[in-house]
């Protein structure tokens, strides 16, 4: 199944997607959506009402997650470039939900930044809540997969060695267009998927997610065993070679860039980048 969060009149609606046409899901958004226990069995059995889809605009996946943990060098080609060892255990810090936009919604480029640069990524989203999940519960706990676009202010990342002030910007991180089952993925809850970005038309990023240290599972586990995950919490699981901050010269954004974000079978974010004043 493919559920999203769409906007309609002034609002937002949980939908399932099949081809053009949306199917009211009964609640305000995914993140709602998915904090209903028997939610698999509602969005399987959903039929109507339905919405013509070809010209609505999608939100960000869940708006307001209790949530946003992020996996920081988790790809072993962008370890490599990034000129660290492997690491024994996953590197993780946060956002919060004010830094999420929608798959199409223009990216706040903040004027206090001169190193702003992009991260494609797949992200996990929780359907359960789960806490020192085992293997099988971690499993279980994930609702699906979509697109993330880690976009880091570099210069204020790396003002210290905590990463937070550079990767929590208001309105720089899109996400979505939509939760795919792991159903419908080759691999599961551990899908095996090309990934890529690209800016202007010239691709940045391209790999597969065969390629993470840390699978989604893995992920799940380890989280969890800190604090429970929640449904409509969302993981974003890092992101492969091809960074601006590891060319050489360094590539950024300035503004007015156009960067896709795309992930087989989950979809793409368009974004254009736009001067935040």
């Amino acid at each position: 199944m493919k559920l999203a969060t769409a906007r309609m009149a002034g609002s937002t609606r949980a939908v399932k997607v099949e081809g053009d046409t949306l199917i009211d899901l009964g609640a305000a958004d995914l993140g709602a959506f998915l904090a209903r226990p028997d939610w698999r069995e509602l969005a399987a059995a959903a039929t109507q009402p339905t919405y013509p889809g070809a010209d609505v605009q999608f939100a960000t996946l869940v708006p307001r997650p209790s949530k946003v943990l992020c996996v920081g060098l988790n790809y072993r080609t962008h370890i490599l470039e990034m000129g660290r060892d492997l690491p024994t255990y996953p590197t993780v810090f946060a956002k919060f939900a004010e830094t999420l936009i929608g798959p199409t919604d223009d990216i706040k480029r903040p004027a206090e930044t001169q190193a702003f640069d992009w991260e494609v990524e797949l992200a996990v989203v929780i359907g359960a809540s789960v806490r020192r999940a085992s293997p099988a519960q971690a499993e279980a706990a994930i609702a699906g997969f979509t697109v993330l676009n880690d976009i880091t202010c570099r210069d204020w990342q790396n003002r210290t060695i905590e990463w937070l002030q550079g990767k929590a910007w208001e309105g720089t991180t899109p996400v979505g267009p939509f939760l795919v089952t792991p159903d419908e993925l080759p691999g599961g809850v551990r899908p095996t998927l090309d990934v890529s970005l690209s800016v202007n038309g010239e691709q940045m990023q391209a790999d597969t997610t065969a390629d993470l240290l840390f699978d989604p599972v893995a992920l799940v586990t380890y989280l969890s065993t800190v604090i429970t995950l929640n449904p409509g919490d969302i993981i974003a699981t890092g992101t492969p070679s091809g960074v601006g901050h590891a060319r050489r010269p360094e590539r950024y954004l300035t503004g007015g860039e156009r960067v896709v974000a795309e992930i087989a079978g989950l979809g793409r974010l368009d974004n254009l980048v736009v001067e935040d004043w």
